[in-house]
């Protein structure tokens, strides 16, 4: 089941401090036995690692879920093809989160020219700048130690997007200082060649215009950049991975045929095919304040694929994966809420509260036209038909006839939103079929009310959708009652 996470223990994108010991000048690199010592690209470093990490049987992409047999065999044979990769899906099907993975595959340290804009090999530098040190200061030259995480550019593509970001322009400040147009240390370096020994991805891709794709074209099939018709020419290395909604990114005019032909690989991302993927999901990303019961959970799962397959959704829009996280997050809160509300000591989410997930999240969906004023009853049907279809598989063979007799002949059970779970337990009639209810549901072992209540409130809410049972609402009261 889903319970809250403890909270990261370092601050994202903190860069680690380089080891002692390492070697600070060139001549000490060339000394040592160090690995990076000889150049390598990024194509064959990542090769390499991913290679090493196959053979002894690791995981490459930790946290990537759903994909091991479609999406990753795909992706792993582009990286040791050493292809540019674009990935193309629908909003929230975790393409970015895939090409950040890639970072792992990179040597956790190399080697830098101390001071180099564009972190070059101290073997093989390439800017003038670089050249000239190298050359002058021979086995003296300093060096640094880049981290791995310094080594991944990431640039989400939007409109104002220039190519001063992304390849560089002329520093007017160089120039101030006293150097000519013509000499090239005047050109500030943009994003893609400072990321050089690495990786650059660009999010949304059909989103950059035409003129900017044209600037990728040299980058990735000559690996060098020119900026304002300087002679300088730079041998990048780098690795481009890109992330696109197919729609954009087959549609004429949204990025231009030269650019699509220069990537070596398409891969197709997709929602996961399997209810337990969706529910690992969910269990990985939610950020939940209470304890949320895996059927629920599954709940959960079931209605976004429902939303996904239906007709009234637009599916070229996708439902994103984000989506069921947030419904999770919904629920443990209203359960939270709740417990606030009644004393409760241990929130534990109940199937009521699934009835807060429709009006609080329906605006992260698109609606076809013709569906205006039609949206909450639509989310509702889906939503009650994903409680039906996880009541029928979790308690499939369980009779529940007694239980339907004893809350029709007068055991009625009361629950909603200030309805705490012991009364709902205290309310429940002790007959069996309540304790396999609690086992089928992972309630059996343990006496604290909450996750009983959860369990049982999932088959009452079966025997309503299957007309076992009536079902009262009272608005003002914000209670649900139970009863024949």
């Amino acid at each position: 089941m889903s319970t809250p996470r403890p909270n990261q223990a370092t601050a994202p994108g903190t860069t680690p401090t380089a080891p002692e010991g390492l070697p600070t000048t060139l001549g000490e690199l060339r000394a040592s036995d160090h690995p990076a010592k000889t150049p390598r690209s990024v194509r064959d470093e990542l090769r390499d690692n991913l290679l090493t990490t196959l053979r002894a049987g690791g995981n490459p992409w930790p946290g990537i879920v759903g994909f091991e047999r479609t999406v990753l065999p795909q992706f792993e044979r582009a990286i040791l093809a050493g292809h540019d990769v674009v990935l193309l899906g629908e909003r929230g099907q975790g393409k970015t989160r895939l090409l950040r993975s890639l970072v792992a595959l990179l040597d956790e340290w190399t080697p830098v020219i101390a001071g180099s804009e564009i972190g070059e090999h101290p073997e093989q530098p390439i800017i003038p700048a670089s050249i000239r040190r190298a050359t002058l200061e021979g086995d003296a030259l300093a060096i640094g130690w880049r981290h791995r995480s310094e080594r991944y550019a990431e640039k989400l593509a939007t409109p104002d997007t220039s190519v001063a970001d992304l390849i560089g322009d002329v520093d007017p400040v160089k120039v101030a200082e006293g150097r000519s147009l013509g000499d090239p240390e005047t050109i500030h370096y943009g994003l893609v060649p400072r990321a050089h020994r690495g990786i650059v991805t660009v999010n949304e891709l059909p989103d950059l215009a035409e003129r900017i794709q044209v600037a990728l074209l040299n980058v990735m099939e000559e690996r060098d950049i020119q900026v304002r018709g300087y002679t300088l020419r730079l041998p990048l290395d780098i690795l481009l991975v890109a992330s696109a909604n197919p729609e954009d990114y087959t549609n004429r005019g949204r990025i231009i045929t030269p650019l699509k032909d220069r990537f070596g690989a398409e891969v197709r991302t997709h929602y996961p095919l399997e209810v337990a993927g969706e529910v690992a999901l969910i269990q990985q990303e939610a950020e939940v304040v209470a304890e949320v019961p895996d059927h629920l959970l599954e709940v959960i799962a079931r209605f976004t694929r429902n939303l996904r397959g239906a007709s009234a959704i637009d599916q070229r829009s996708g439902v994103s994966a984000r989506f069921s996280v947030a419904a999770a997050e919904t629920v443990a809160a209203a359960a939270l809420r709740r417990a606030a509300v009644t004393g409760e000591d241990a929130p534990v989410a109940r199937p009521v509260d699934l009835e807060a997930v429709p009006p609080v999240l329906r605006g992260k969906l698109e609606f076809e036209s013709g569906e205006e004023g039609r949206e909450e009853e639509l989310l509702t049907h889906l939503l009650r038909r994903a409680i039906a279809e996880t009541a029928r598989k979790r308690l499939s063979g369980v009779d529940l006839g007694p239980l339907a007799d004893a809350v029709a002949e007068g055991r009625r059970v009361v629950t909603g939103e200030r309805v705490p779970a012991r009364e709902v337990v205290a309310a429940l009639p002790s007959i069996p079929v309540v304790r396999t209810v609690a086992d089928r549901l992972g309630a059996g072992d343990t006496e604290a009310p909450g996750p009983l209540a959860s369990a049982v409130e999932l088959a009452l809410e079966h025997l309503y959708l299957t007309r076992k049972l009536a079902k009262d609402s009272d608005s003002d009261e914000d209670t649900v009652t139970y009863g024949g």
